[in-house]
């Protein structure tokens, strides 16, 4: 019996082995990938917003995957079963696209995702609802060897290990953007900086310098005053022989800000995984896509499956669901094309005898 155990107790029924296991926290240390770390981020997401390339892609995909529902399906024939409220609406207070949004934030930048149990069914013990909690608000807590995890901690307070109040954990294939491109993110930010300093004061800093003569006070006074109030106007100003200007400050060219920013938005495209195209970063290749459908696949290859993957496992274990079933995302809406690549394909479908027109039209929402 671990230290949790012993000092935090729960009236929930005593759930059946399989869901019971799924409930349990991580038993491993080697299993977080040394997330002894995991709290000691590089960079912050607010830093990380704050980089359009980022913003942009974060945006593209989270929001795809959000858009994309999931289904239960037979394990072993693949047919599909109607899915409990949980699946699409894990938390009944928000939209589950909120949630599922969320979901893959975390899973991209922290590396993790937490759901804290509100409700289980009361004859199975499933989870019922939930609520998605920051990952920066959870903290693992290690058994004396520090080789297993005995209980996690949201907001500094223990939450039970199964039942009511404790944790769903979404596993991502990394430590997260925030820690594995820190640097680069880090620059990125700077970069951003840099360039709003820039656009709030596009013209240097200017000194007016006395070329040996002796100049009174109230003769440097007006020169300042003149020079001072053509730079605001935007208008032409007039020195004579005895002053020369000097201008004090950053050149952009010089400094090659623009061309710093393109560089680093296309190594945080390949940070993230997410096609330069997507995020309108330098390539470095003429590669296109033809149409929106071949743009789709490309996004959901290179992007995509690796957080839908983390959430459909998760979902598929059997506090979620039994185990005879399986949850996946429904890639036919998402990858469905253009109204004419849908049509070239149903008349072929139609000619070969695969599809009826009655088929073609509920597959459109067509019938009546």
């Amino acid at each position: 019996m671990g230290l949790f155990s012993r000092s935090i107790k729960t009236d929930a029924p005593t759930p059946t082995n399989d869901v019971a296991a799924s409930l349990a926290p991580v038993p491993t240390y080697d299993a977080l990938y040394g997330f002894a770390g995991t709290f000691n981020y590089t960079a912050t997401r607010e830093q990380s917003m704050a980089i359009p390339t980022i913003a942009r892609a974060r945006g593209i995909i989270c929001s795809s995957i959000a858009s994309i529902p999931i289904v239960l399906r037979d394990r072993a024939t693949g047919v599909r079963i109607d899915s409990p409220r949980i699946i699409n609406d894990p938390d009944p207070r928000v939209p589950g696209s909120a949630t599922y949004v969320w979901t893959a934030e975390d899973l991209l930048f922290y590396g993790y995702s937490y759901w804290q149990v509100k409700e289980l069914y009361a004859d199975t013990q499933r989870i019922r609802t939930v609520e998605r909690i920051n990952p920066l608000r959870v903290s693992p807590f290690l058994n004396a060897d520090s080789t297993e995890i005995e209980y996690y901690t949201v907001d500094n307070e223990p939450v039970p290990n199964t039942g009511t109040g404790s944790l769903v954990v979404f596993y991502g294939n990394d430590e997260g953007l925030l820690k594995r491109a820190g640097s680069t993110i880090r620059t990125g930010f700077e970069l951003e900086r840099a360039a709003a300093m820039y656009a709030r004061e596009p013209m240097p800093t200017m000194v007016l310098k006395s070329n040996g003569a002796s100049l009174p006070a109230d003769r440097i006074s007006k020169l300042l005053e003149s020079w001072g109030q053509a730079r605001r106007n935007r208008s032409t100003a007039f020195l004579n022989a005895d002053v020369t200007l000097d201008a004090v400050g950053f050149d952009p060219e010089k400094l090659q800000l623009a061309a710093a920013r393109s560089h680093i938005s296309t190594e945080l495209a390949r940070a993230i995984g997410i096609p330069a195209y997507f995020v309108d970063a330098p390539t470095g290749s003429s590669m296109t896509y033809s149409n929106a459908t071949l743009a789709r696949q490309s996004l959901l290859d290179f992007s995509l499956i690796p957080l839908m993957t983390s959430i459909e496992q998760r979902l598929s274990m059997p506090d979620f669901t039994p185990s005879s079933q399986v949850a996946r995302f429904d890639l036919d809406v998402y990858l469905r094309g253009s109204a004419i690549e849908r049509a070239q394909v149903y008349e072929i479908l139609n000619r070969v005898g695969a599809l009826t027109p009655d088929e073609i039209r509920e597959k459109e929402d067509l019938l009546l």
